[in-house]
């Protein structure tokens, strides 16, 4: 029942979001974040919601405010009386499983987390990662590639929020870290091909650019 209601609320709430953060996305990551928890021992319940409701306010679509997410994911969880330790995991899980949050000393983890943030780094990457990190390229009017502009590969979190660099400077600053940053045996395994796949692509992108190919 929490699931079937979860689904239809987050259906509902990204009805119109950006299409790289849409249900679609959260979709796939709620089918990821169930093939890993095959092999691990979770709360599957936990990982199911936090699955659903990871990117239910995503703060860069909220003016930053990272708390909207874990509150408006609370709300609705408490609306349907889940009980209060699973509504606080999930929650803490939301609140810590971005990639900008690497940034930080570590405050939370905990395996269901795993499985989740491995299952929504897998969506940036290989081929569906490609295609949203230009989709959002494109949604912030970015340039797709400029060689006078290099990637940093030193960030802060700020950096990292505040950029506005060519979408092909985020496989530098994000994506092509990923593999190294996945938690379980699943998640390095999928995460392997991925990677290779954004480096072939990026070789073919360069040689392209030069008119090579």
């Amino acid at each position: 029942m929490e699931i079937a209601a979860t689904i239809a609320y987050v259906k509902q709430e990204l009805a119109c979001a950006e299409a790289g953060h849409d249900w679609f996305h959260v979709e796939r990551v709620y089918k990821t974040a169930q093939h890993i928890a095959q092999y691990e021992n979770v709360d599957v319940l936990v990982v199911k919601l936090a699955a659903l409701l990871h990117d239910i306010a995503d703060s860069k679509f909220n003016n930053g405010d990272e708390e909207i997410g874990p509150t408006k994911a609370g709300d609705f969880l408490r609306s349907l009386h889940v009980t209060e330790n699973v509504v606080l995991h999930v929650q803490q899980i939301i609140r810590n499983m971005s990639f900008k949050n690497s940034f930080d000393a570590p405050t939370f983890s905990s395996p269901e987390m795993q499985v989740v943030q491995d299952a929504d780094r897998l969506d940036a990457m290989g081929a569906i990662g490609i295609a949203r990190a230009f989709t959002y390229g494109g949604f912030k009017n970015r340039e797709l590639y400029n060689p006078a502009i290099p990637p940093k590969t030193s960030q802060t979190k700020q950096d990292y929020k505040n950029t506005q660099a060519p979408t092909i400077n985020h496989f530098y600053e994000k994506l092509l870290l990923l593999k190294d940053g996945m938690n379980t045996p699943t998640g390095k395994k999928i995460a392997i091909q991925r990677h290779q796949f954004m480096l072939a692509y990026l070789e073919q992108f360069y040689a392209e650019w030069e008119g090579e190919r």
